[in-house]
């Protein structure tokens, strides 16, 4: 075993308001022992001349993802990559550790703007929301509209703390309190407070830096907003009638199981409430839906927006041909164009360890899932729900359509025999 340390080529510094000046030694010694410097435009002007004269300065390559392809071809020099407060925050310091080791790479954080706007605010950055709208919609803060709830946003320029105000008033939040933070830990430094409505309406003086962290804190009482946990009421959601029905919605995602970067493909996705509800689980989740008929692809496109999870991705097609040539996915509900070549397909593409849940509501769909349970095994459950609804003058027991969801997780593959092929 090769127990022999490597020093890292690749450093990335972070860099505060009041810039270079703040900086440690070991930094400063990074930067004059540089060969390339990578930076944005701003953080590139801070770099005094005589300590870096004889490195190259290089802006981000356009498009970005030629980044990797450059900096690797500089694998041996040493190379400085400067980054805004945290680089492991939002920042490209949690990129390039995606695709370089920790033996290549060093890390040099300055508290970011969190750490900075918590302290100035007295938030416990514990119990706060960091989120970000830069290179995002400003759609992605709508799961987090709850009640008592404090986000800190990461803004894009000094346009977003108005376009924060207005999406909450959109959704008739008036009243929460917003704190726009600008050019955290430099002398220029301003902290401004008003509510969402004024923000919103705008006066001449308010304008902000584009460098700003904005601070949202909820009222305790919220006329409406969506839990974040799977089971959304139904009128969360624009739909034509025909839709996975929320106590049966809430039975599914528990089967799917999501968790953090898990790709779910979401068959005859209808109005998207399946795989919406997969994605407000955790923000790095990922969704696929598959849906011929155009009217039902936009209403899924329009309640994605509206609750907050933009990232769908819609395919125009039937399954199983429309899924050709996708990332295999890591859970699949068939909620729509149940038939056995849907099932195999999926079954086929589905990762070792994955679930696939189906629902049928006619008798020949759940033929077909008493036919996969036979085969496959798994888990067949029949799902009946009925509400008290007015009868005269009285109540009584209204019954929906009954439901059979299969529910099937995929064997893990046996690490003895992945070794041996």
């Amino acid at each position: 075993m090769n127990t022999e340390q490597t020093s890292p080529w690749l450093s990335v510094i972070g860099i505060g308001a009041n810039g270079v000046d703040d900086l440690g030694d070991l930094a400063w010694q990074l930067l004059a022992e540089a060969d390339v410097i990578y930076g944005g435009r701003r953080h590139l002007a801070m770099l005094p001349d005589d300590l870096t004269a004889n490195a190259l300065r290089k802006g981000w390559p356009k498009p970005f993802a030629h980044t990797f392809e450059e900096l690797e071809s500089l694998r041996g020099q040493n190379v400085v990559v400067l980054a805004s407060g945290d680089p492991m925050y939002f920042g490209i310091g949690g990129t390039l550790a995606q695709r370089f080791s920790r033996a290549d790479m060093r890390i040099l954080p300055y508290p970011g703007s969190f750490s900075l706007a918590a302290s100035r605010l007295g938030w416990a950055l514990d119990k706060t929301a960091k989120l970000t709208i830069h290179g995002r919609s400003i759609q992605t803060l709508m799961p987090h509209y709850l009640p008592g709830a404090r986000l800190l946003v990461l803004s894009r320029d000094g346009a977003s703390p108005r376009e924060a105000a207005e999406h909450l008033c959109a959704r008739g939040i008036h009243d929460a309190e917003l704190t726009v933070l600008e050019r955290l830990g430099c002398d220029k430094e301003r902290i401004v407070a008003m509510d969402a409505q004024t923000l919103a309406i705008g006066r001449e003086d308010h304008y902000f830096a584009d460098l700003n962290v904005l601070a949202i804190a909820l009222p305790d009482h919220l006329d409406r907003w969506f839990s974040q946990q799977p089971g959304l009421p139904d009128d969360a959601f624009e739909h034509d009638g025909k839709m996975t029905k929320q106590d049966i919605r809430a039975s599914a995602l528990a089967k799917l199981m999501p968790h953090p970067g898990a790709l779910l493909w979401d068959v005859g996705t209808g109005c998207g409430s399946v795989a919406i509800e997969w994605l407000r689980c955790h923000r790095s989740c990922r969704a696929i839906g598959i849906e011929p008929q155009e009217k039902r692809r936009a209403l899924a496109k329009h309640n994605a927006a509206f609750l907050g999870v933009p990232s769908l991705k819609l395919i125009a097609a039937t399954a199983p041909e429309g899924l050709e040539g996708e990332e295999a996915p890591d859970a699949v509900f068939i909620g729509g164009g149940l038939s056995p070549q849907v099932v195999d397909f999926c079954l086929a593409r589905l990762k070792p360890g994955g679930r696939l849940v189906a629902h049928a509501v006619t008798l020949g769909s759940e033929r077909l899932l008493m036919e996969c349970f036979e085969a496959h095994g798994g888990e067949l459950t029949r799902l009946a729900i009925s509400k008290a609804a007015p009868v005269g003058p009285y109540f009584g027991w209204k019954s929906s359509m009954p439901v059979t969801q299969w529910a099937f997780t995929k064997a893990a593959k046996d690490k003895n025999e992945t070794k041996s092929q």
